[in-house]
Order: structure tokens, then C-alpha cells, then sequence
């Protein structure tokens, strides 16, 4: 359940019984307010109609009374128990198990939480007792089953603003593209274009809401952008005023994009997953027009049926021309073969639950994916199309694409921070010339606090930067830690981001520090409410100094940055 204020169900939780706790809770695993936050992300099917079936077990709900709490269940509790409530980050909350509990005991654990992560929704005020009580009959509810998404629903969404034969043949305006940003304005439903010479903002292009991420075409010449709600917008940056060229909803929530990248194959495919229907669809990468698309139900890696695998993070293999496609419950890795989409070949790899967010090492060979659940780094050998290794590392770790370095005494490492704690692991990366430290935590360093999404370095820097926007401390949320490559031993120095930005109230979240393509710069969303000011801050990478700060009425809760550049050719 989604809990925006970061408390944690621990209050009050020692009068209770403590059977609540091991009812509903995951296994004694102490959950941190940053990882309970960010894992119980609303989901933006909250409005979507779906189909009721009358429990005769249960108790009583008018249809208006089920509408309200599946509205609710969306907006607070789908990220961790999932859409079906068949457990996810939560446990599962299926009818077999709560009618038993009964609605009393329900709403007693709904009320007061668990120490385990569960939020205390009606001590906090989150939840007033009549919602309490709404959601304890909910929950004994046979879940809706939410709406299919097929080929033809997706060619049904599908457009096509500007055909590719009346697009430019040649960049038509003066931007510097490989240094240009796409910002998510999160709130917005927009991006903002920027750029990174002038630091003006170029364009604001109406998205998805909440866009994930910012993917490039291998020639540089296309963006695309997946919204939360599954739309995905294709941006031509030729355009003598770069804007969405086609568009596609891909199903109901989603998360990922990627494009092709192996040669011969450039700008030809795009791929994209879906949180819901468990899914991904390939589609034309100059058009959007959906092609194939492929269920990810089936086994985890313990073997159990899992009905909703949501598709995380996907990445483009250099070395064939396949897609690394991430299931997160099942814990699987898909290696697809997109060279023949009609006999359609793929390999899978077991990892570990729950597979999330990762990215390339310096040669773009191995892609390392977090398993934030098992507190594990997956490695991916792209080439040889097999696992690697399992290796691990702190509590919910949560790298972003990671930061490739050279680490002074053990060589080319790759670096995750957490959610969970204030650890940073550092695992190397060359099996080769350092065979003995290759796959392996060579240093465990220690951060300014948890709840961090991103740590970021540049080939041209000796700076490492870790955010920590999700920790509950504000002057942590509000600043940044850096350390010196060459002397990590030395810890970090923080810096107050937030205060540089001269911002009035609000959150301030210094979230993803992200480099211009020089390795010169490094810029930081300062991320507030939807009603108050943000800004990007601009930091001189050698110096550690301000450089500049970006404000504007238009940057509504910029997030995410992607360089043109970096993103383009994996440099992070």
C-alpha cells in the first residue's frame, strides 16, 4: 500500500496480537519507510472498469461501495499486493485467506500496520475508520479481474501523426542533440526538452502520465517515451520543432521501452513492457505498429505459477540481436530473438525474484539487473545469452542503470546503491584482467542514508554520486552524496542541492543525477508536489560547485533526465 508521508505500521502495532503481523506481512522482513513508499506505488488503473463477481462468502458491498474500494486498492495497495491480489511485494490478499481472518481482524491490521512495512492507514489518517472498514470487506471480495489488452485493442490506440515518408530526411533544426535532455515532468502527463548547451527548455510534448523512462533510437534520431498509464510516444528530434511522430497505448500500466540496437537491425524494432496485461509487445521502431506481442505468465524461479509478471526493465543486446526482457515476479530473463518475429525464438534465464531495474557494464557486454526482493545483482552474459552470476549485495538495491568505474585497486567495476540501507556495493567487472574479483562485492561502502533510486558517474569523472530522495530524514532527501573514485575510503561529501536550487516550501527530493554528454556536468531534479516549485540544479562536476538552476512554471515534478547521448550509447 502506498504510503506518501513514510510512516511505517509500527505504531501502535505492540498492543496487537502478533499473528496480525505474520498474517499479511512478508516473512519477519523488516520493510524501511523508503522501500515501503516507493514499492507501493499507486497504479493508474485505479479508473478502469472491470469485471465484479458476487462472493457469496463474503461480506456485503453496494456496487458503489466496491467502486470506492477498488479505487482505493489501485491508488494505495496494487504496487505491493498486486493487481489480482496474488502477492507481490505483499502478500497475497485472495478471498481463501481473508474471509477466514474475518473482518474484524482485518481491520484491525488495516488500522494499525505491522512493523513489517505494512502502513498503519487509520492511525496515520490515511484512512478514516469508515474507509478502514470498507477496505477489511474489500479485500474478501473476489478481486475484479481487470481487462485483457490484445493486438487489436493496441491497433484500436495506435496513430500515426506525421507518415514516415513526409519526415525529414536531415535534422532540420540548429539543436545540439547529443546533448539534449528529455526530462519527465511527472504530474504533467508531459516531458520537457532541454537543452543542455543554452539550458533552455527546447519543447513540453504532452505524454503518458508519469513517463518511466527515455529510451533512444540507436541512430539518435528517435525518442521514445512509456508513460505509467502504457502510452508510449515516438518523438522525432529532426523535426524542425521535435514532437511525437506516433503514438500507441501498449496496455493499461507499463513501465519499459527499448529499441534495437544490434547492427543491421538500428531503429528497425521497438519493444515495450507492460505491468498490466503481463506482457510485452514488438512494434515497428519508425511507426509503433504493434507486430508481436508475448504473455510473461508461467513459473517462477521457485517454481510456483505466478498470473501477473509484470515486465521491468529491457535492454538492447549489442552482440545479437535480442531484447533482454525482465519479468519481476517470476524472477526470469528473457532473452528474445527479434530477427524472425514470426517463428519468434527465445532463451530464458532463472535469476531471482524480484528482477527490476539495471543496466550495461563498460563493455556492454554483461547487463547487471537488480533482485531487489532476494537483495541479489544478476549478471547477464549478452553474448554467450547465459547467467553469469547471482550476487549478494544490500538490502533492496536499486541502481538505476548503475555507475561504471575504475576502481583504483580492483579495475572496471560496476556500483548499485539501495533502498533498504545506506550501503553502496561495488562488484567487479572484468573477468578477464582481474579474474579473481570478477562477480564479486569487492567494497561495501556506506552512504548517506537509504532510500536511494540512483548513483551515477561519468568515464571523463573521478566524482560518484548517490541520491537518497526516498528517505524520510528531509536534510538526506534534500542533498546529495559524493564520493572521490580515487579515494573512496575517504566517504562522501554532501551536498545541499536543495538549498542551492532557492526553492520556497515543499519536499525538494534531490532524485537521478544525470551527466551532459561532455562528463562535465552533472544535473539534479529538485522534485516538490505538483502545486509547489521545482527546478533542475546543475552542478560543475570537477569543482562540486553550482553552476546553474533551472526554473520555470512549466517544470511540473521533473523526475527522470536522460541525456541524448548517454542514453543512446549506454554511458553511465
Amino acid at each position: 500500500m502506498r504510503k506518501s508521508k513514510f510512516i511505517i505500521g509500527a505504531i501502535a502495532f505492540a498492543t496487537l496480537p502478533m499473528a496480525i503481523g505474520s498474517a499479511f506481512s512478508q516473512d519477519a522482513k523488516h520493510v524501511t519507510s523508503a522501500e515501503t513508499a516507493y514499492q507501493a506505488g499507486s497504479s493508474p488503473m485505479a479508473g478502469v472498469e472491470m469485471y465484479q463477481d458476487i462472493n457469496p462468502k463474503a461480506p456485503a458491498m453496494s456496487k458503489a461501495e466496491f467502486d470506492a474500494a477498488r479505487e482505493i486498492y489501485f491508488q494505495r495497495c496494487a504496487g505491493c499486493h498486486g493487481v489480482l491480489r496474488k502477492g507481490a511485494t505483499g502478500k497475497a490478499l485472495t478471498p481463501d485467506k481473508t474471509i477466514a481472518s474475518g473482518s474484524e481482524y482485518l481491520k484491525v491490521f488495516i488500522k494499525y500496520g505491522s512493523p513489517a512495512g505494512m502502513p498503519n492507514w487509520g492511525t496515520s489518517g490515511e484512512l478514516t475508520d469508515a474507509q478502514v472498514d470498507l477496505m477489511a470487506r474489500y479485500v474478501q471480495q473476489t478481486p475484479p479481474q481487470p481487462p485483457e489488452f490484445s493486438l487489436k485493442d493496441m491497433e484500436a490506440s495506435w496513430k500515426v501523426l506525421v507518415p514516415v515518408a513526409k519526415r525529414p530526411t536531415k535534422q532540420m533544426n540548429k539543436l545540439n542533440l547529443s546533448n539534449l535532455f528529455s526530462v519527465t515532468l511527472r504530474d504533467a502527463g508531459q516531458i520537457a526538452l532541454i537543452d543542455g548547451d543554452s539550458k533552455k527548455i527546447v519543447s513540453i510534448i504532452k505524454t503518458g502520465y508519469a513517463v518511466h523512462i527515455s529510451r533512444m533510437s540507436a541512430s539518435g534520431r528517435y525518442l521514445y517515451v512509456i508513460g505509467r498509464d502504457a502510452r508510449l510516444n515516438l518523438i522525432d528530434l529532426w523535426m524542425a520543432e521535435p514532437n511525437t511522430v506516433a503514438e500507441l497505448k501498449v496496455g493499461l500500466e507499463a513501465r519499459s521501452v527499448e529499441t534495437s540496437k544490434f547492427k543491421g537491425y538500428e531503429d528497425k524494432y521497438a519493444v515495450a513492457g507492460t505491468y498490466w496485461p503481463p506482457q510485452f509487445v514488438i512494434m515497428d521502431g519508425d511507426t509503433l505498429k504493434p507486430r508481436k506481442i508475448v504473455s510473461t505468465r508461467g513459473m517462477t524461479v521457485d517454481n510456483e505459477y505466478h498470473p501477473e509478471p509484470r515486465v521491468a526493465s529491457i535492454v538492447a543486446s549489442h552482440f545479437r540481436p535480442e531484447f533482454v526482457i525482465n519479468a519481476k515476479e517470476t524472477g526470469k530473463i528473457m532473452m528474445v530473438d527479434y530477427s524472425d518475429l514470426t517463428n519468434l525464438k527465445m532463451t530464458t534465464l532463472d535469476a531471482a525474484k524480484f528482477l527490476h531495474d539495471g543496466g550495461m557494464d563498460s563493455t556492454g557486454r554483461y547487463f547487471l539487473v537488480a533482485a531487489n526482493a532476494s537483495n541479489k545483482i544478476a549478471v547477464v552474459d549478452t553474448k554467450e545469452d547465459k547467467m553469469a552470476a547471482l550476487i549478494e549485495v544490500g538490502k533492496t538495491p536499486h541502481p538505476g542503470r548503475g555507475a561504471n568505474f575504475v576502481h583504483p585497486k580492483f579495475g572496471p567495476v560496476w556500483a548499485t546503491s539501495d533502498l533498504g540501507d545506506e550501503d553502496i556495493s561495488v562488484i567487479g567487472t572484468d573477468p578477464v584482467k582481474h579474474k579473481a574479483q570478477a562477480w564479486k562485492v569487492v567494497a561495501t561502502l556506506k552512504g548517506q542514508g537509504g532510500g536511494s533510486l540512483f548513483i551515477k558517474t561519468h568515464p571523463k569523472s573521478k566524482n560518484l554520486w548517490v541520491d537518497t530522495p526516498l528517505n524520510p530524514d528531509a536534510k538526506l532527501s534534500q542533498s546529495i552524496a559524493v564520493f572521490d573514485i580515487s579515494n573512496l575510503d575517504k566517504g562522501f561529501v554532501s551536498l545541499p542541492i536543495g538549498d542551492w536550487a532557492g526553492l520556497g516550501e515543499g519536499a525538494k527530493r534531490i532524485v537521478q543525477p544525470e551527466y551532459n554528454k561532455a562528463g562535465d556536468e552533472v544535473w539534479f531534479s529538485v522534485w516538490s508536489a505538483k502545486d509547489k516549485e521545482s527546478a533542475i540544479v546543475i552542478v560543475d562536476d570537477k569543482t562540486r560547485k553550482l553552476k546553474a538552476v533551472i526554473k520555470d512554471k512549466l517544470l511540473i515534478t521533473p523526475t527522470g533526465k536522460f541525456n541524448v547521448h548517454n542514453t543512446q550509447h549506454d554511458v553511465y
